[in-house]
């Protein structure tokens, strides 16, 4: 008997996922190449669409398991640095909105 754990359970789907994907488009890109070289022309935009779709399916697949890895595929962003033109800004904004009073629910009486 195989015990799957959690993150297995999620790679499981996550490859399953992309073997459904994978199964769908190529079959119809193959029919659709079939009507297109058979005079139908509608069917060549779907000759181009289903590999698109196919290949926006490997790709997600890869990104999907990066997050399930719990790979980076780019570093955080540090805000470290100064940034005399932000401060200003941020400086002016408080200046305008400093009577602004944020919203209060209404409170009906009931």
């Amino acid at each position: 008997m195989l015990i799957m754990t959690g993150e297995s359970k999620n790679t499981f789907r996550i490859n399953f996922g992309l073997f459904l994907a994978e199964l769908i488009c190529i079959p119809a890109f193959l029919f659709e190449m079939k009507r297109a070289l058979g005079g139908n022309t509608l069917s060549w935009a779907y000759v181009f669409e289903w590999p698109l779709l196919g290949g926006y399916a490997v790709y997600m697949w890869k990104k999907l398991l990066q997050d399930e890895r719990g790979e980076r595929t780019r570093p955080p962003v540090v805000f470290d640095k100064e940034d005399p033109e932000l401060d200003a800004w941020n400086a002016y904004l408080a200046s305008v909105h400093q009577n602004d009073q944020p919203p209060t629910p209404d409170k009906r009486e009931d």
